[in-house]
C-alpha cells in the first residue's frame, strides 16, 4: 500500500502541472498522466525493494503470564529478519483493549539475519484471560513511498487474577485464629474440640479436665488439654447469576464475594481446614475440591480469575444438588449471593431444608448502601416520597427474607462492601471458637 509520503508526492504534481502547462503550453491532462505514472513507478519500485513481511518471524518467549489486577507485566516479543535484506519495520503488538497494552507500536530497523526483542507493557483493567490478538508487521521501502504488511498470531495469554484487597486483613485474622486456638486449649473441653496433649495440673485448671487414669500412672495430677477441631470442611459457593453483576460501590457484587471467599480460605487453610469452592448459575462454572495446606489459596485464586457474571437466573436446585453430592460429611457452607426476595425466595427457600439438614449454612450478601440512602431521603416532594418508600420497602423485604432463612437455622451475613470480607471471616472464627463448624 502507498504511504502518506506517496500521497503527498502525488498532490505536489498539481502545482507542477500548472506551472509547466503555463510555461510550455503542454496539455495538463497529458502532463498529469506522465507525472502520476512516474509517482506510481516510484511507489512500485519502493514496494519491491521493501522486505517481505511474511519472512519476518515473531515469537513469544513464554506461553503466558499471570498478573494481579492493577499491576503491570511485560510481554516480550522476539522479531527476527529472515528476508535476506535490511528491513525498516513498524511492529504493532495488538491486544484486547482491557489488556492496557503500551506502547501502541514499535519502530525497528533490522539488518538481514538480525533479531531484536520488543517489550509491551500490559496494565489490565479486567480479570480473566486476556489473549493477544495478533502482531502486525509493516515493512517500509527505502524511499518511504510504500509498505508491505502481514499479520502473525504467536499464541500468548495473560491471566489476570483478582486484586484480593482483603489480604491486608490477613495478619489480624491469623492473630485472632491463634488466640482462638490458645483460648480453647486453656478453657478445656467443649463442643467441637479434640484432644491435644496431657500436662501436669496447675492451679486454676478445670478439675473436669483431670485424666484420672493418667494421674494413676504418673502419680501426679494430669489434665487433658483440647484444641479446636482441625480438618473441618468449608464450602464457598459463589453465585455467578444475574444478581452478581450488580455494582455495589465501585465493583460488581461478584468481585466482593470473591474477595471475601479468598480471605476466608486463607484463614481456614492456616487453621488446618479443607476449603472447597463451587461457582455456578444455571450451570457449574468452576469447582475446586480437596484443597488443603498451602496449595489451597493459589488454586482458588486461579479458579475464580476467569469468572464473570452471567445474565441468567441462578439455579439453586443445581447448586444444592452439587453441594450434597460432593460433600458427604457435615461442612460449613457459605453461599455468597444477593439477599433479594425474588432470587432467593423462589429459588433457594424451596431447597434450603435439604441443605440445612446436612450442613451448617451461612448466606453472605453484600449490603447495598444505596438502599439506606433511599430510605433516608428527605421528604420534600412527590419524587422524594416515592424514593424513600422504595428504599424502605426494599429494606423491609430483605429483613423479612432474613427471618424466613433463620427458621431453617441459616445465619444471614449482611455487611457493607468495605467490611464484607473481614466480617465474614470473623463469623467463621466465632463458629470455630465455639465448636459449631
Amino acid at each position: 500500500m502507498p504511504t502518506a509520503r506517496a500521497a503527498l508526492l502525488a498532490a505536489l504534481c498539481a502545482p507542477v502541472v500548472g506551472v509547466l502547462s503555463a510555461l510550455y503550453g503542454v496539455a495538463p491532462w497529458a502532463l498529469s498522466g506522465v507525472l502520476l505514472a512516474l509517482v506510481a513507478a516510484a511507489v512500485l519500485a519502493d514496494w519491491a525493494m521493501a522486505a517481505d513481511p511474511r519472512r519476518i518471524t515473531v515469537r513469544r518467549e513464554t506461553p503466558g503470564a499471570v498478573v494481579r489486577l492493577g499491576e503491570d507485566v511485560a510481554a516480550a516479543l522476539t522479531v527476527a529478519n529472515r528476508s535476506g535484506v535490511d528491513a525498516r519495520l513498524l511492529v504493532r503488538d495488538a491486544w484486547v483493549p482491557s489488556a492496557g497494552a503500551a506502547p501502541y507500536a514499535h519502530p525497528l530497523v533490522l539488518a538481514a539475519g538480525e533479531a531484536a526483542t520488543l517489550t509491551t507493557t500490559l496494565t489490565p483493567t479486567r480479570r480473566g484471560d486476556r489473549a493477544a490478538e495478533q502482531v502486525v508487521v509493516r515493512c517500509h521501502g527505502p524511499l518511504g513511498l510504500a509498505v508491505r504488511q502481514a499479520a502473525h498470531r504467536p499464541p500468548w495469554t495473560l491471566r489476570v487474577l483478582p486484586r484480593f484487597t482483603s489480604r491486608k486483613h490477613l495478619p489480624e485474622k491469623l492473630a485472632r485464629l491463634r488466640t482462638v486456638e490458645g483460648a480453647t486449649a486453656i478453657r478445656g473441653r467443649g463442643q467441637g474440640t479434640e484432644f491435644d496433649v496431657l500436662r501436669e495440673y496447675v492451679p486454676g485448671d478445670d478439675v473436669r479436665s483431670i485424666d484420672w487414669r493418667a494421674t494413676a500412672r504418673r502419680r501426679d495430677v494430669m489434665v487433658r488439654t483440647w484444641r479446636p477441631e482441625r480438618s473441618r470442611r468449608i464450602v464457598c459457593v459463589l453465585d455467578t447469576g444475574r444478581t452478581s453483576a450488580v455494582r455495589v460501590g465501585d465493583e460488581p457484587r461478584l468481585d466482593a464475594a470473591m474477595d471475601a471467599a479468598l480471605l476466608l480460605a486463607a484463614v481456614a487453610q492456616e487453621a488446618g481446614d479443607q476449603v472447597d469452592l463451587i461457582a455456578a448459575d444455571h450451570r457449574v462454572r468452576a469447582v475446586v475440591a480437596g484443597s488443603h495446606g498451602r496449595a489451597t489459596l493459589p488454586r482458588l485464586i486461579n479458579a475464580v480469575a476467569p469468572l464473570h457474571p452471567a445474565m441468567v437466573e441462578t439455579d439453586f436446585e443445581l447448586i444444592t444438588s452439587e453441594v450434597l453430592r460432593r460433600e458427604r460429611k457435615r461442612s460449613l457452607v457459605v453461599v455468597f449471593t444477593a439477599l433479594e426476595p425474588g432470587a432467593l425466595g423462589e429459588g433457594l427457600l424451596p431447597v434450603l431444608p435439604r441443605l440445612a439438614a446436612r450442613h451448617k449454612v451461612l448466606i453472605a450478601a453484600v449490603h447495598d448502601p444505596a438502599l439506606n440512602a433511599l430510605a433516608a431521603t428527605p421528604l420534600h416532594g412527590a419524587n422524594e416520597v416515592y424514593a424513600a418508600a422504595a428504599g424502605t420497602r426494599a429494606l423491609a423485604e430483605r429483613e423479612k427474607l432474613g427471618t424466613a432463612l433463620a427458621k431453617y437455622g441459616v445465619e444471614v451475613l449482611d455487611f457493607p462492601a468495605d467490611t464484607f470480607a473481614s466480617q465474614v471471616t470473623d463469623v467463621y472464627l466465632a463458629l470455630k471458637s465455639t465448636g459449631r463448624l
